[in-house]
């Protein structure tokens, strides 16, 4: 689970999951926000952050209300609460995931202006290259 502990739950993955590429950019920007500002009381936490953020993406997206989220999903109290101190993070976790999108465009036009480029002259054999000059064609007479 990472450094953010708390509980994963069994439930089936939604769409709106974060993935796991997407967590790997933005663990680091919530455990560091974390760390700069920890529980006065030391509590980590019943739930992972990363499931309380994907129960503030899935609540977003399909506009649910927060007592009718599905089973599996920490219950609206604990994501209520977390809220407010998450708002925060999920600017950046925005913020990252824009950067991302931007680098896999930035990937993927890369990717195709090298594949349109042409192919590489074969290597020097130390030989002078060889010309021919074109021949004229033979006049009847």
């Amino acid at each position: 689970m990472g450094t953010l502990g708390g509980t994963v739950s069994e439930r089936k993955p939604c769409k709106t999951d974060v993935s796991d590429q997407q967590w790997a950019l933005v663990e680091p920007v919530i455990a560091a926000r974390k760390a700069a500002h920890p529980s006065v009381s030391g509590h980590q936490g019943r739930y992972a952050i990363r499931e309380i953020i994907n129960t503030l993406l899935y609540q977003g997206r399909t506009g649910c209300q927060w007592e009718l989220l599905p089973d599996g999903f920490p219950p609206d109290g604990a994501v209520s609460a977390q809220a407010e101190t998450t708002r925060e993070q999920i600017t950046q976790l925005t913020a990252r995931l824009d950067e991302l999108g931007r680098a896999a465009e930035v990937v993927r036009i890369a990717r195709k202006t090298l594949l349109a480029l042409p192919a590489p002259k074969p290597a020097a054999t130390g030989r002078p290259e060889r010309t021919t000059t074109p021949r004229r064609p033979i006049a009847d007479h």
